[in-house]
């Protein structure tokens, strides 16, 4: 299931849901132990886990970019700064799990938002996946498909 894409004000608001039969405390781990977050998302580090701290990008061509935490509730938000726009984590206890939320919070919609956005989709079953000791087949064949349904998505979100 595609995320949920919504305008609000001037920005836009992707929001992907997932149900998930873990516990907060498994699933907050996934998000920023730096050993288990390689695993889903190997570009990002967790380098200061506070409000004012960082996150670290790896742009793969020997610099970093320092994305900022706005919001950190332990076990609960984590919320950064993602070049423009932001990033938002938020896990929930349910009877079973919990639900993670991720929602990306984005001022313009560019040629290469609909490739950020099949990133997060993928990462989002990466995480699902290793949660329940499985590995997903081909990431960039999942992206692949992702990412051609959501350039119809925003195509018709941002007619020319």
């Amino acid at each position: 299931m595609l995320a949920v894409i919504s305008k609000e004000d001037d920005r836009y608001l992707v929001r992907f849901e997932r149900d998930l039969p873990n516990s907060v405390e498994q699933v907050w781990a996934w998000l920023t132990e730096n050993d288990k977050l390689v695993q889903w998302f190997t570009e990002l580090r967790v380098e200061e886990l506070r409000e004012g701290g960082f996150m670290k990008f790896d742009m793969q061509d020997g610099t970093f970019e320092e994305l900022e935490i706005i919001e950190l509730k332990l076990g609960s938000i984590l919320e950064f700064t993602w070049a423009e726009d932001r990033v938002r984590f938020e896990l929930y206890p349910e009877t079973g799990g919990c639900r993670l939320v991720l929602i990306e919070k984005i001022n313009k919609i560019t040629n290469h938002t609909p490739k950020d956005i099949a990133g997060w989709d993928v990462c989002l079953d990466v995480i699902e996946a290793l949660l329940d000791g499985r590995a997903i087949a081909s990431r960039k064949d999942s992206w692949k498909v992702k990412y051609e349904a959501y350039v119809q998505v925003f195509e018709k979100l941002t007619p020319n």
